[in-house]
């Protein structure tokens, strides 16, 4: 079990160690300032912290020592002199400059120098050097879909969710919101768009399974069999066999298919685990009573595990890269916009508050 637990929140990077004894806040970097993305790299034990410093604008920081001291790294940067393309929602030119790094996450694990950045506007980067340097990956940047994307709930597109297959490093799936599900098996330099099977329903008819405007709010693949992904969508939850290629819409989810997070079982590709909201109106859960959704059979059936989480009067939101499992499947952790962390140590049959008294949480992420 892994014993290191990182929450990225609005106001620092708050560290966790567990023990036979409990979970334990141990210390906070960056005091006070935004991080919405961190990045746990196994490959050599490094954590790459994204980091909003107000006016100075995103920032990268790394770190050998587990926190201890930090190093400013580079930062992905746009290419200048192309022509703006305009939103598709709010026809305005979409900024052609970082406003946020929305995911980070490592190359397999014979590319151990490799890193890939999805960011906002919609943009995905990579570096051969561990962060040394950053190229825009000219791929997926100069395709014309590009140009239907649009933001889901932010100003702009964004890319959130990068899933390396670790039989393949080339082998790259993302999600784009609002862009849809997108994959290259050539580490890049092409891209396919896929989604058959997904059905955007805030469109309108004749343009709701069109997949270059799919919501995908969330995308994670089964590390054991990575030819299964689940995604929690605008519009429900989905399950694909087929490496993405196609998705099937889950309708027995309870209370609510709605919502952002989701997690997979690292070595069973039917067991996946969601934090449902009432709708997209009411980002709230469902009665004000929140629950943990598992599935174990491929999403035929679904249970509401709510032991130990707050059944009244609870009004908890938990965004997309706010629920992590480890690698054995036991020990999962989530975090909610109102400053309070899960843990649950029996995978996810009950849960135990670590705090409630923590600033928003922006990410979770297991050591």
């Amino acid at each position: 079990m892994s014993t290191k637990l990182y929450l990225g929140t609005r106001k620092g990077l708050i560290h966790v160690e567990g023990s036979p004894n409990g979970w334990e806040i141990k210390r906070t970097s960056f005091l006070g300032v935004p991080v919405p993305m961190l990045l746990p790299d196994s490959r050599d034990g490094r954590l790459i912290a994204a980091v909003e410093h107000g006016h100075y604008g995103g920032k990268l920081h790394a770190s050998g020592d587990d926190g201890s001291t930090w190093a400013e790294i580079a930062v992905p940067v746009y290419p200048q002199g192309d022509e703006p393309v305009i939103c598709a929602m709010s026809q305005k030119p979409i900024p052609q400059s970082l406003e946020k790094i929305w995911v980070l996450e490592a190359g397999g694990v014979d590319e151990p120098s490799v890193l890939w950045c999805g960011t906002v506007p919609g943009a995905l980067f990579k570096s051969a050097d561990g962060g040394a340097s950053w190229q825009i990956v000219e791929g997926l940047w100069n395709r014309p879909e590009r140009k239907e994307w649009f933001g889901g709930g932010m100003d702009w597109p964004g890319i959130h969710s990068i899933c390396v297959d670790p039989r393949d490093s080339r082998h790259v799936t993302l999600g784009i919101s609002c862009g849809g599900v997108w994959d290259t098996h050539d580490g890049g330099e092409t891209w396919n768009l896929l989604g058959k099977g997904l059905v955007a329903d805030f469109m309108p008819p004749g343009e709701q399974e069109n997949p270059n405007i799919q919501d995908a709010h969330r995308i994670a693949c089964c590390a054991a069999n990575p030819d299964h992904l689940w995604l929690q969508h605008h519009c429900g939850i989905y399950y694909s066999t087929d490496a993405a290629k196609t998705w099937e819409r889950i309708h027995s989810a309870d209370p609510s298919d709605f919502g952002f997070a989701v997690a997979v079982h690292p070595q069973d590709p039917l067991t996946a685990w969601f934090v449902p909201g009432a709708n997209d109106d009411r980002r709230v859960p469902v009665d004000a009573s929140l629950c943990v959704m598992r599935t174990r059979d491929g999403g035929k059936t679904f249970k509401a595990v709510r032991n130990g989480l707050p059944q009244q009067n609870a009004y908890h939101l938990v965004y997309r890269h706010c629920l992590d499992v480890t690698g054995d499947g036991r020990t999962l952790a989530f975090g909610s916009t109102t400053g309070s962390v899960w843990i649950s140590e029996n995978s996810g049959d009950s849960w135990q508050r670590l705090s409630a008294d923590l600033p928003p949480v922006y990410c979770v992420r297991f050591g």
